[in-house]
């Protein structure tokens, strides 16, 4: 068994692409390798700026031998099926196949056989077409060559147990030799393995490993700052992006004129992270006028210059910052809206301005459900896409409602509106906060749900895996803003209302406003399921629950929790034992005689103590957990389900449903679906594993 080490080293690969690159070329390496019968142990990628590199062990020498059959037409079939067996099995004429006898007749039979090939030659081969046809999401061309690649291809490193794989892509050889840092170490130098070649790229100032490089920029950076009694902003992505220009990072330290602290935080911040990704410092929780940069090389001078030439830089981009947050303030958010008329939301759905207007009024009626002042929600809403229209946003877009907020206190507009301004896009991810205040839950709610419904209104829905309008976001962040702040809502009155004011003159004639709606409630039902999955919930319990309808969300949650709960403890497994067992018969029964079993059991055919027992308990625990479901105590009410468990097992234990006597057998019949009937007041049992 050999190693493979693999090395396509080039100018600069953006560190955007690096990840995607790396899972791509493993992707393709390996399915090429096992389609050509190369087994393989185990494969690691790696990025540089410069580099990309693969390592495969377990490598065979060769590829097997492969003897296969491949059976033809009959003997006497017409020429154009005996050509197309001979074209497809590699012979020349049919005397080379072999004729067998089956029960229908005489028929060809191909006999192939593929020698195994060197595991060198099939690595000479499937590279250069991986490299050729390399799904970089953009590539370019240079000199006079075809070849497109993320940046021009220098050299292509291959050795296989140590020696070089040859082959040649538009004029580039394959080799064993490789080059270090551009600047410190731009020699060549071969390599043996890739221990060896991972080993020497460090003396040259590489480091291969981009975790490495990230771990490396983290600790230095955190000394840096702790050394001036301050603290880094933590942030992984800039962090992982540090770690995708530098091949030697060397983390240094600057400054900025105090002045520009006068700008929000965030727009510091933003800026020196989008144009010089450097992170930024604070001091106990305020920002402060220093940052920390990551250069790609050890200066002589320690990074003096490299350091004055960041700090020019940044001083200029938060010059330009400070100007617009000084220009946006001369105009008020309010003046601003009628310009979100020339901003199209959607081309079926209208401008900004329109949904402003939208918006605007589902929010003064969530307002009134989630004890919010209807006349801040309002306001709010009104003001809360006015920051698209201004300087900072255009430049910073991530800075789209944080903006806002800003614009709104300098304004002197109420906190509670200001705040909205800025939450009302939360949650934004999994691990965004939802915004709490209520004025902000209002605003928050009538974006998403106007967002929802007007997609859905236009038949713009996500379908596999593509959601090009964030929608299964939008329904989570519903979610969310409901469950964690302990909101009751009827969800499906709040839709409805949204969506009557997209469809109004606007829905195709061929589309029903109910069946949208009820298309949109089931969406609701299978995002609020991978939510509580998410959290640790059984997918059967979510199921069972929602077979009984409804859409209050809270009380969903709640009566999934309590049923987890009930079914965890010894009565809850014994009564589901029983109800199911009640539901398989009544199945099997029901099919049988062609009818349901739905009316009242007859109390004069209550023969057996075991049966009136358990009609008794039937009767009482249907009236207690109807009375508590409707308390919306769901503990009490499979409180009052497990009195069910001792009666159901007796009856099973001692009453034989199916008695000779017909009406018997109906009226035990009726009493198994008084069980079915009373516990689907909790949840479908029959959804419910075990």
């Amino acid at each position: 068994m050999a190693e493979l080490l693999l090395e396509l080293f080039s100018e600069e690969i953006p560190a955007r692409m690096q990840v995607r690159a790396r899972a791509d070329l493993a992707r393709l390496l390996g399915e090429k390798l096992k389609a050509a019968g190369l087994d393989f142990g185990e494969i690691k990628t790696f990025a540089t700026p410069r580099r990309l590199t693969i390592v495969v062990d377990g490598v065979p020498g060769r590829s097997p031998d492969i003897k296969d059959e491949r059976k033809g037409p009959r003997v006497g079939a017409p020429e154009q099926a005996l050509a197309g067996f001979l074209k497809s099995s590699g012979l020349s004429s049919v005397d080379q196949a072999e004729i067998r006898e089956d029960k229908k007749g005489s028929f060809y039979v191909a006999l192939i056989e593929k020698p195994g090939r060197a595991a060198a030659d099939v690595i000479a081969e499937i590279v250069p077409e991986i490299i050729k046809t390399f799904p970089w999401p953009k590539s370019m061309r240079w000199g006079s060559g075809r070849l497109r690649w993320v940046r021009p291809l220098h050299s292509i490193l291959c050795l296989l147990d140590g020696k070089v794989v040859d082959f040649e892509i538009e004029g580039i050889k394959s080799g064993k030799e490789t080059k270090g840092h551009r600047f410190m170490a731009p020699k060549s130098f071969a390599v043996k393995s890739f221990n060896d070649y991972a080993a020497k790229l460090k003396d040259a100032f590489v480091i291969l490993d981009g975790d490495e490089r990230a771990a490396k920029i983290a600790k230095a950076a955190r000394e840096l700052a702790d050394k001036q009694g301050l603290a880094l902003v933590e942030d992984e992505a800039l962090l992982a992006e540090n770690a995708g220009l530098a091949e030697w990072p060397v983390v240094l330290m600057g400054e900025f004129d105090e002045d520009f602290l006068s700008v929000p935080p965030e727009v510091l911040t933003t800026s020196m992270k989008s144009h010089q990704k450097c992170f930024s410092v604070t001091e106990g929780n305020a920002l402060t006028n220093r940052f920390v940069l990551v250069a790609n090389l050890e200066a002589k001078d320690g990074g003096k210059a490299i350091t004055a030439g960041n700090e020019r830089v940044i001083r200029a981009r938060l010059a330009d910052a400070k100007f617009f947050f000084d220009q946006d303030r001369k105009t008020s958010l309010e003046d601003r809206v009628t310009e979100l008329k020339d901003i199209t939301f959607h081309e079926k759905l209208g401008s900004q301005y329109e949904r402003m207007n939208r918006v605007r009024n589902l929010a003064r009626e969530i307002a009134l459900l989630v004890k919010a002042d209807p006349d801040l929600a309002e306001r709010a809403a009104i003001l809360a896409k006015a920051d698209l229209v201004t300087l900072m946003v255009g430049e910073f877009p991530d800075l789209q409602g944080v903006m806002g907020r800003y614009y709104a206190l300098d304004q002197q507009e109420n906190p509670a509106v200001a705040d909205a301004i800025a939450a009302h896009y939360k949650p934004q991810g999994p691990a965004d906060e939802v915004p709490t205040d209520p004025v902000a839950i209002a605003v928050a709610l009538a974006d998403k749900l106007d967002t929802l419904t007007g997609f859905w209104a236009i038949d713009e829905k996500p379908t596999g895996s593509k959601d090009p309008f964030a929608l299964r976001r939008a329904a989570l962040g519903v979610i969310r803003i409901i469950l964690e702040n302990e909101l009751r809502m009827a969800l499906r009155d709040v839709l409805w209302r949204s969506l009557g004011a997209h469809v109004i003159g606007g829905v195709p004639p061929d589309r029903d406003e109910t069946n949208i709606l009820s298309d949109l409630i089931g969406f609701f039902a299978d995002r609020l399921k991978v939510y509580l999955r998410d959290q640790g919930a059984r997918h059967d319990l979510v199921d069972a629950v929602f077979a009984l309808g409804g859409d209050d969300l809270l009380m969903i949650v709640r009566r999934v929790e309590a049923l987890g709960r009930f079914l965890d403890a010894e009565d809850g497994e014994h009564l589901l034992a029983g109800t199911k067992r009640a539901m398989n018969i009544l199945r099997i029964e029901e099919k049988k005689d062609g009818r349901a079993f739905d009316q009242a059991p007859d109390p004069a055919l209550l023969e057996l103590p075991e049966e009136k027992a358990l009609a008794k308990a039937v009767d009482e625990v249907e009236q207690a957990a109807a009375k508590a479901i409707l308390d919306e105590d769901f503990e009490a009410a499979m409180e009052r389900m497990a009195m069910l468990r001792a009666p159901v097992d007796d009856f099973f234990d001692k009453v034989t449903v199916n008695a000779d006597d017909p009406k018997l057998r109906e009226n035990r019949l009726r009493l198994l679906n008084r069980i079915r009937a009373t516990t689907q007041a909790v949840a479908d049992f029959s959804k419910i594993a075990g």
